[in-house]
């Protein structure tokens, strides 16, 4: 990996020198059919013409290419020697014209790691699929070019490949001729797209199953917006693919963001690819989006999965304008894309669809990412310092989408949402097909806001780390309030003290008309901007002492809720009594910030997950409950009460499964729920009934999906053999399938299954990067401590060598899924500690990872720690 690295540095010297003018890029893919009879990698043919401009005739610089061999270089018509100006990641130019032209024909590698072209066989009936995958700098997989973002280009494809195939790229199709070699092969032409940069670029190509929709909208001016709609999956997925909702998404989506960003949808068709073995959630490549298959739910799944989905397709389309038609200059301000889409798609999604509690969502689900990263050693402001390709690619995390986003919802109030969205509108038209940096949207927001955004930018997007607000009151004899005040505090590590604008809920138990009896309602409210470390809020003196405050009620804000006693005490007995589901989804996510700073004890928030989970009417704010509770019971509980604490997990677990509405969500959640706590024979038995017909839940569909599940369960108990997860695989003989046998495989407890996981992952290279996540997965067993524990070593006597040798995707999965969390105990964070004191000159990237992991087993270990001193 170091040699395919490019610094900040050299990305601004080369942008100074250089203006691409267009590319023309031709592929010849019908190597990934047949055979590959090659001893070295399955290859093929990439020719690129790029004509670029030079401001200082006669200086050097370099293109871009990974690549197992290059044919030809001819730059302005002079051959160059192949092997004298390519090293493998680098082509160098020397004595550059005002004009030129450079060409390059090289052998371009197929990928299995999901970087670059991507080829997958599908093992269900043997056809090919291939997609690209490029973010942050894999285009050079593919084709020679400047792989950085603010050297953008018109970009026109060819690409040859078997007839029949759907061939797509960013634009639509010219024409499609044969490729005149009478091998049954056919080159579809693409017209130019607009200038974009190298890393939204897309090829697709394989036997998809496509179908198709047309939107259509009036415009300002009177003229008719048509864009053809495309979605695609692969033919096994077929019958499951359920197009017509993503094209009702889709729709809502582009209604939504036409409303609201007077700026016509600027690249022709639209079409989304769910495609395999893919490493993100989704890509927003202009006019041909990737998203990963699994958002096509090959069995029943709860509301929250289409939800999620639905956020997705919005996240990506926003990228259609802050991403794509207006571009980072460098990844240094990728928030400027990331953020803005994570907001937007939730924006989107409760003012456009059916998903109108989305903000619950985003106030439970990706604010917890989003705390979670602000509060690890490698936390930094959501404008980062990106030195290098390494840094980008980890900058994919949770402070530039899921805090950048709650930065940009408490922005939005700060300058008021008439003014935020002007700003947009007035950034799309001043920068189109350009790219920018943070002065260029802070200049058009104060334009429309009047508000000081320098003043707010440098406590918002220029500082880490996340403020705790804890409402501090004092009551007169008949039990007013006499002062209310929030106090903020900041850690040491990160101690700027944030303006916030929040409002602060006053609850108590009553039964007002119309509400249940004993409901615990909001009364009273104000709004309030705390500035400092005490605040006081005026308005809410003389109010009846409340059972509850909450801090931040609404989410107006970004920060860790703390409670008085009282509050807490009330949330104890309580919690499920709260009538509001975002303050309910708002008290979940602090008692579990409360519990992760050891200033709860696991066995408390368990205590509440068995009282109130049960009566958690949102289904995604109960999942990601769900989630937690299992991260408490494997992580922060004290290792002599996970047993009997597990016990009772699963005793409410199958109890709120027969409770649960026949053939709910609800239902389908506790049944999965129950399947990752269950451990006693009479569990694993209901398991196995429920695998082979006999036992039955009523209402309860045991579809694929949920046989695979309930088998994951059986397999890591040692309850299923390989012959059982091979029957289990032939009944489902499928690409999906084959993740879910791999992955029960490695989850048995034998150390012999162990060594070959292991093997299987760290010593050799054939799996595909789908089945390396799904063999990680599997390994990674918390109640299997002893079996991994001889891996702990292991671990970091490798990982030098993982990093060195994979690509980085792969050796980003390694790293992060194998370390030792799962031993959990202080040895395996002494040896993260020695290995980081001996090895500070690793690569930056490889040594965040292990500072990472080493921070939440250190905070699982406070956790336990914790949890020890409340039993005492």
């Amino acid at each position: 990996m170091p040699g395919e690295n490019l610094t900040r540095d050299e990305a601004r010297a080369r942008a100074k020198l250089l203006a691409v003018e267009r590319y023309e890029v031709a592929l010849d893919l019908r190597s990934a059919v047949g055979e590959h009879t090659g001893s070295g990698p399955r290859t093929f043919r990439s020719t690129t013409t790029i004509r670029f401009r030079c401001a200082e005739p006669g200086a050097a610089t370099f293109a871009d290419l990974l690549a197992p061999s290059v044919t030809s270089v001819r730059l302005n018509g002079r051959e160059l020697d192949p092997a004298a100006v390519f090293d493998g990641s680098r082509i160098a130019l020397e004595g550059l014209a005002a004009e030129n032209e450079l060409v390059v024909d090289a052998q371009c590698a197929y990928s299995r790691t999901g970087e670059g072209l991507h080829r997958f066989v599908d093992p269900e009936d043997g056809e090919v699929y291939l997609y690209t995958q490029y973010e942050p700098a894999d285009a050079r997989r593919v084709f020679a070019n400047f792989e950085q973002p603010d050297l953008k280009g018109p970009f026109t494809f060819s690409v040859t490949a078997p007839e029949g195939w759907t061939v797509l790229s960013n634009g639509t199709v010219d024409r499609v001729e044969p490729s005149g070699a009478g091998d049954g092969a056919a080159t579809s032409h693409f017209v130019p797209t607009r200038p974009i940069s190298t890393y939204i670029t897309a090829v697709l190509a394989g036997p998809y199953h496509h179908e198709s929709d047309l939107y259509r909208r009036t415009l300002p001016d009177g003229s008719e917006l048509e864009i053809p709609l495309g979605a695609l999956c692969r033919k096994g997925l077929a019958k499951h693919f359920d197009a017509g909702d993503i094209f009702t998404v889709t729709k809502q989506g582009l209604d939504f963001f036409h409303d609201h960003f007077d700026y016509p949808y600027p690249f022709g068709k639209y079409d989304q690819a769910f495609v395999p073995e893919y490493n993100l959630g989704a890509m927003e490549n202009p006019g041909c989006v990737t998203f990963r298959e699994e958002f096509i739910f090959r069995g029943k799944v709860t509301q929250a999965s289409y939800e999620n989905r639905a956020n997705v397709i919005l996240h990506e389309m926003a990228h259609m304008w802050f991403g794509d038609l207006v571009t980072m200059e460098w990844w240094d301000d990728l928030w400027l894309k990331e953020s803005f889409a994570d907001f937007m798609g939730a924006f989107a999604l409760v003012g456009a669809t059916r998903f109108t509690d989305g903000w619950i969502t985003f106030a439970n689900r990706r604010k917890a990412w989003a705390y979670r990263a602000d509060q690890l050693p490698s936390t930094h402001p959501v404008t980062a310092d990106i030195r290098d390709l390494e840094d980008a690619k980890l900058n994919f995390d949770g402070i530039t989408y899921a805090k950048g986003a709650s930065v940009l919802k408490q922005l939005v109030a700060y300058v008021g949402q008439d003014a935020f969205l002007e700003g947009a509108r007035r950034y799309f038209k001043r920068h189109a097909y350009g790219n920018t940096r943070l002065s260029d949207l802070l200049s058009v927001l104060g334009e429309t806001s009047g508000r000081d955004m320098a003043t707010w930018s440098r406590a918002w997007l220029e500082t880490a780390g996340v403020n705790a607000l804890t409402p501090q009151a004092t009551y007169d004899a008949e039990g007013h309030i006499t002062e209310l005040a929030v106090e903020q505090e900041a850690a040491e590590s990160h101690p700027t003290l944030r303006p916030h604008r929040v409002a602060v809920g006053l609850y108590r138990k009553e039964a007002p008309a119309g509400e249940r009896p004993g409901a615990l309602v909001r009364y009273a409210r104000a709004e309030v901007d705390v500035d400092g470390p005490r605040t006081v809020v005026p308005e809410l003196t003389g109010a009846s002492r409340p059972d509850l405050i909450l801090v931040n009620d609404d989410d107006l804000t970004y920060c860790k809720i703390r409670f008085d006693e009282r509050s807490l005490e009330t949330l104890r007995q309580h919690l499920g009594e709260l009538t509001d589901p975002l303050a309910r989804a708002l008290s979940w996510s602090a008692l579990w910030n409360l519990t992760r700073d050891a200033l709860l004890p696991a066995r408390d928030y368990l205590e509440l997950v068995r009282r109130f989970a049960g009566g958690e009417s949102d289904i995604g704010v109960l999942q990601m409950v769900q989630a937690w509770a299992l991260s408490a019971l494997h992580h922060y509980s004290a290792p002599d009460a996970r047993e009997a604490a597990g016990a009772q997990l699963a005793d409410v677990a199958l109890s709120e499964l027969r409770l649960a509405e026949p053939g709910s969500g609800h239902q389908l959640a506790w049944a999965r729920f129950f399947a990752q706590v269950a451990v006693a024979e009479s569990e694993l038995r209901m398991l196995s009934g429920l695998l082979d017909g006999t036992a039955r839940i009523d209402g309860l569909d045991v579809d694929q999906e949920l046989r695979w599940t309930f088998l994951a369960a059986l397999a890591a108990s040692g309850q299923a053999d390989e012959a059982l997860i091979g029957a289990e695989l032939a009944r489902d003989d499928t690409a999906s399938g084959k993740r879910h046998q791999v992955r029960c495989l490695a989850a048995r407890p034998s150390a012999a299954v162990k060594a070959e996981a292991w093997d299987a992952v760290v010593e050799s290279d054939r799996l595909s990067n789908a089945l390396v996540e799904a063999t990680i997965s599997g390994f990674d067993q918390p109640g299997q401590r002893d079996l991994l524990a001889p891996y702990a070593p292991r671990y970091f006597e490798v990982i030098e060598r993982i990093w060195q040798e994979r690509s980085i995707e792969i050796g980003m999965a390694i790293v992060r899924g194998l370390f030792p969390a799962a031993q959990g105990d202080a040895r395996a964070l002494e040896a993260a500690d020695a290995w980081l004191d001996g090895h500070p000159d690793s690569a930056p990237a490889l040594r965040r990872l292990v500072l990472e992991a080493r921070d939440d087993l250190a905070r699982a270990l406070r956790g336990q720690q914790c949890d020890e001193r409340a039993a005492a």
